[in-house]
């Protein structure tokens, strides 16, 4: 069952699919319903055109490693680590690098 606020969201996006603030933030509600596969979907497709500082490679890395997807998980992170130190955020970059040695 989907959400009014998923709903609402990806309304919007038809409209708009170049919106890509509105694709993240569809992906972050499809994060915090559980939906993963859905987010995970979301959040490529935003990566794909976005500038983005590390922030949705920490959330794609977080999604797949609950999916069990660990190989592509492991993928994310480390791509998360190169932008959050390209974009100047090394705090974000540890977070990133502590998932790596987290088991993962």
């Amino acid at each position: 069952m989907s959400s009014s606020r998923a709903d609402s969201l990806r309304a919007l996006l038809e409209k708009r699919p170049d919106d890509q603030r509105l694709r993240f933030g569809l992906a972050v509600e499809y994060l915090s319903e559980g939906r993963l596969e859905e987010a995970v979907k979301e959040l490529r497709t935003y990566l794909e055109s976005a500038d983005d500082e590390g922030n949705a490679w920490g959330r794609l890395g977080q999604a797949l490693r609950e999916l069990g997807r660990d190989e592509e998980a492991r993928a994310a992170y480390r791509r998360g680590v190169e932008v959050a130190e390209a974009h100047g955020h090394p705090t974000m970059a540890d977070e990133f690098r502590a998932e790596l040695g987290d088991g993962l």
